[in-house]
């Protein structure tokens, strides 16, 4: 059966960028523009179809991704619009790994900022191709060529612009395009198509200098290019798109263009650029995976007779229609009703129907094909990160890293009812958000609950009470503190206990080393002649990794550490894989508690943007935080404060920087890794853990 529409017309990309750079005021200009929606949405207004949950319209700012299709030249274009605040990373995080291009916002005036950077590294990582787009060229303080340069200083991009803008601030009308060479004059009313022009006479030498270095740094970067350039004759448009094209992606250049999507300028080349620059699904290279029979990798090629492969990328629970779950088509397709296979839980899946997403309305379609993103109804047992694939060809994805969280407060149910609906509300929740963790504290009776920061886990217990009607109360956050070793050290578990009838003994020999920071924990089997049965090792893990959730120092986790099981014994009836469960507990215990513990806090890395009148008294008011300032740039008038700072000196920060600013300064703050917390301070918190005044 022929496709319902062209692979290599398919465009999968996201839209990634700092919170507030107008992320999702481009998106509803690209609905609109497009055809998909008939009426202009606005954040400010609360009427942005893409920002559909309650919380979004009364913030004002993107949550959760929301999937779309549009059409644009003949071409389809699969968008996901994505958070900015730095809470919500692991939407960007899932949406970059199943998108094929992506469009980076930045504003005009600010610049690249901080969580400009970390989107970047999150592209980067997955080789995602890129255009950015210089947003807000309409307000005061707009430079377009000093954002250009940030790309390349701060981003480390070989920035390409294609486009110089026609006007500045106020003046701002539209843009030159400098691969054409036109000029492209918008009119604030959405219905009324841009006006060509030529260049205007006062451009004409700024656009044939920016044009020359467009086409030097372009054959710098691509061979075909070079030869072209080096003949020393006029370089058709076409050869200059084609370059442009192969060049980004391979992501040896990224194109930059700009407007202002609030004024309705710079939206439709935008689109144009996507068509033409970035690639379709079958401009990526094939999808590696490992073979789970075999373990050898294999690879899908994009291809609609490729057996099917499809990564699930987010499963959320929807009151209407039950349980979705997102997944990006690799290879192959697939019909509603199909049987599929997840190698990750071993289990055969029965796909039910299969949706077409615009933001949280729903078009039902009866087979899905590769490069398509989709969602379906009926997969009970498959989450974040897993793969769908066909049962007699398996292949397992890597799966999605998301970062831990560092923040946490106690809940409680309020009556024996909240009780009950508060267990399936937090377990919903988890399966949807991977980096929102809930446990149960034995000595408190209470459960804590961990996100990414206050906002997330604000947004969490918002939603506990308004989609699933759970009345709790919650506890002020807390800091997610963690435990690790610093020296190496060998030591050994033994149990053994004699009942009347058959006993349990497990005996191991352990090492433990220390690891770097964000390493995470690490197992390592080197038992040699079966003085322990392979089929106790796992328990042995399990016990290890068991033991390290509850700590030794305050009670805290223990990471980025390394256990080696070199040695043991077992007894031929007395043996199991409990009793050597406990064992791997017991050894891990007893190793840890030599091996020099300490605590660990997490690190923010923190941008304070301020006028100049204000840098001492915020700078002061750092230092007093335990803040590292790494660096003081300038803008204009403008101070730019770049620090580390330790996630529990910042509660209250907001408040206490508009005081000290008259409200004119702003930060913004991301994740930077976990570091030894000071030996004062920690003396201090393990004496509040355990009840010690």
């Amino acid at each position: 059966m022929a496709r319902t529409f062209p692979l290599e017309r398919v465009r999968n990309i996201g839209i990634i960028a700092h919170i507030d750079a107008g992320k999702t005021t481009i998106t509803e200009r690209v609905l609109y523009y497009t055809g998909r929606t008939y009426k202009l949405g606005e954040v400010d207004e609360g009427t942005a179809v893409m920002d559909w949950m309650e919380q979004e319209r009364e913030r004002g700012i993107t949550i959760t991704a929301a999937a779309t299709t549009c059409y644009w030249q003949e071409h389809r274009i699969n968008i996901i619009d994505t958070p900015g605040h730095v809470d919500f990373t692991a939407e960007v995080e899932r949406s970059l790994r199943v998108l094929d291009g992506g469009i980076v916002v930045l504003d005009a005036v600010a610049g690249v900022e901080a969580q400009s950077e970390t989107v970047w590294r999150q592209a980067d990582r997955y080789g995602v191709p890129r255009i950015c787009f210089v947003n807000k060229m309409d307000r005061v303080g707009a430079d377009f060529h000093r954002t250009v340069e940030m790309i390349g200083e701060r981003l480390g991009a070989n920035a390409i612009p294609i486009q110089v803008p026609l006007g500045v601030e106020a003046s701002f009308e539209g843009v030159i395009d400098l691969v054409e060479e036109k000029a492209l004059v918008f009119s604030e009313d959405p219905d009324v198509a841009p006006e060509e022009k030529g260049i205007p006479g006062d451009y004409e030498e700024l656009c044939h200098r920016h044009r020359e270095a467009m086409i030097e740094r372009l054959a710098e970067s691509d061979e075909q290019m070079m030869h072209l350039y080096l003949e020393g004759g006029p370089i058709p448009i076409s050869e200059i798109k084609e370059a442009l094209r192969r060049a980004t992606i391979a992501n040896r250049v990224v194109p930059v263009l700009c407007g202002s999507a609030l004024r309705n300028k710079g939206i439709q080349p935008l689109l144009d650029a996507v068509v033409v620059y970035l690639p379709s699904p079958q401009g990526v290279p094939a999808v590696r995976g490992i073979d789970p029979k075999s373990g050898r990798e294999v690879s899908r090629p994009p291809s609609d007779e490729a057996p099917f492969c499809a990564l699930a990328f987010k499963a959320v629970p929807d009151p209407f229609v039950g349980r979705l779950v997102y997944f990006r088509v690799y290879s192959g397709k697939v019909e509603a009703g199909a049987q599929v296979y997840n190698p990750r839980r071993e289990r055969r899946e029965r796909l039910g129907r299969l949706l077409r997403m615009h933001a949280n309305r729903r078009e039902e379609v009866g087979r899905v094909e590769t490069g398509d993103i989709a969602a379906t109804l009926g997969l009970k047992n498959t989450l974040t990160g897993d793969t769908l694939c066909n049962p007699h060809v398996p292949i397992i994805l890597e799966p999605i890293r998301f970062p831990q969280p560092v923040i946490s407060v106690a809940i409680e149910p309020r009556t024996k009812a909240d009780q009950d609906r508060l267990s399936d509300a937090l377990t919903k929740l988890a399966e949807e958000d991977p980096t929102f963790v809930r446990r149960y504290d034995e000595e408190t009776g209470q459960t804590i609950i961990s996100g990414m920061g206050e906002l997330h886990l604000e947004v969490i217990v918002e939603r506990m009470l308004r989609e699933f009607r759970v009345e709790a109360n919650v506890g002020r956050p807390q800091v997610a503190y963690k435990e690790t070793i610093t020296v190496p050290v060998k030591a050994e578990g033994r149990f053994i206990r004699q009942t009347g009838g058959r006993g349990q003994y497990g005996h191991v020999w352990i090492e433990l080393y220390p690891g770097q920071r964000g390493s995470g924990f690490e197992f390592v089997n080197r038992i040699q002649g079966g003085t322990i049965p392979k089929e106790y090792i796992p328990g042995v893990e399990s016990g290890i990794r068991e033991a390290m959730e509850g700590g030794l120092v305050a009670g805290y986790p223990l990471v980025d550490m390394r256990a080696v099981l070199y040695d043991g014994s077992f007894h031929e009836v007395d043996s199991s894989e409990v009793a050597f469960k406990v064992a791997g507990s017991m050894a891990l215990k007893q190793g840890a508690r030599r091996a020099r513990p300490v605590l660990l806090e997490p690190m923010m890395k923190m941008e304070v943007v301020t006028p100049e009148d204000f840098l001492g008294d915020i700078l002061g008011d750092l230092n007093s935080r335990r803040a590292q300032i790494t660096s003081v740039d300038t803008t204009g008038a403008t101070k730019i404060i770049r620090c580390l700072v330790p996630l529990a000196e910042t509660f209250g920060y907001a408040t206490d920087l508009r005081s000290i600013s008259q409200g004119r300064a702003t930060y913004s703050m991301e994740f930077y890794r976990y570091h030894e917390l000071p030996l004062p301070l920690a003396e201090q918190l393990i004496a509040k853990v355990r009840g010690v005044v």
